[in-house]
């Protein structure tokens, strides 16, 4: 695949040789989203010449970056964050799209027995017979951690689940469960698919599914826009496409 990726950027920018004038551009991109940005990095370095320096955080802890003055010139975050900074004018008009969503699943450790979650009541009696659960810390932005602890509430089951949570300030909550400190992980699909040590069970029951979107823009002080703009391109463009189904993404 990596061969074919190479061929779509160098098409996809209509280059076939490395750029003269290369370029390092600054790409801060939510947690969720960096297996994909990462595994398209090497190839547009390779087609343009140019130099992707890579930063992550959650959807909270990048916008606390963004809003304190942080200089960047791609921003990967959710639709309504980069439409609200077009809005405030830190990001370019009209250089948004939609990258992709992603759902929410259930992993265990390797080797360990898979929890029945085929329905809500079976996702239910698997969390409050689990003797930890982990999930991101809804205090820190990360958007599956706010939705989990929104969803115990709805469920009815918070107050079973609290006390027993093991919460991620950031990161992989596949490090809680491989470590053995959770027994079952809450993430999305695209945390959980591809890290060592731990099982995907499968994704949360249809009726209770979230889907986060991602979306991307260029910085209205990019230092380096006409680069930037070429990541763009190959972030919405087909070499993509065979990435993110690799990472447990769907295109939006």
């Amino acid at each position: 695949m990596k061969i074919e990726i190479g061929l779509f950027i160098a098409a996809a920018l209509g280059m076939g040789v490395q750029n003269a004038a290369a370029a390092e551009i600054k790409v801060l991109t939510t947690g969720a989203f960096k297996q994909v940005v990462v595994a398209l990095v090497p190839e547009f370095e390779k087609a343009t010449g140019h130099k992707v320096v890579l930063d992550n955080g959650t959807v909270g802890q990048l916008q606390k970056r963004v809003d304190g003055g942080e200089s960047f010139d791609v921003l990967v975050l959710s639709p309504k964050g980069i439409e609200d900074y077009i809005k405030s004018g830190k990001i370019a008009a009209g250089s948004n799209a939609n990258l992709a969503k992603v759902g929410v699943g259930v992993m265990v450790k390797e080797g360990a027995p898979k929890p029945d979650i085929s329905s809500v009541d079976a996702f239910k009696t698997a969390l409050i017979k689990a003797k930890s659960v982990g999930y991101i810390d809804p205090a820190s932005g990360g958007s599956s951690g706010i939705y989990v602890d929104k969803l115990l509430e709805r469920l009815g089951i918070a107050e079973q689940i609290r006390p027993k949570a093991k919460l991620q300030k950031g990161g992989h909550v596949s490090d809680l469960v491989k470590a053995g400190e959770a027994e079952i992980g809450i993430h999305q699909n695209s945390e959980i698919v591809g890290q060592a040590g731990v099982t995907l069970v499968g994704p949360l029951p249809k009726d209770i599914q979230n889907y986060t979107t991602y979306a991307v823009g260029l910085s209205s002080d990019a230092k380096q826009a006409e680069a930037a703009m070429a990541f763009i391109k190959v972030l919405t463009g087909p070499s993509a496409a065979a990435v993110l189904k690799s990472k447990g993404m769907e295109g939006a």
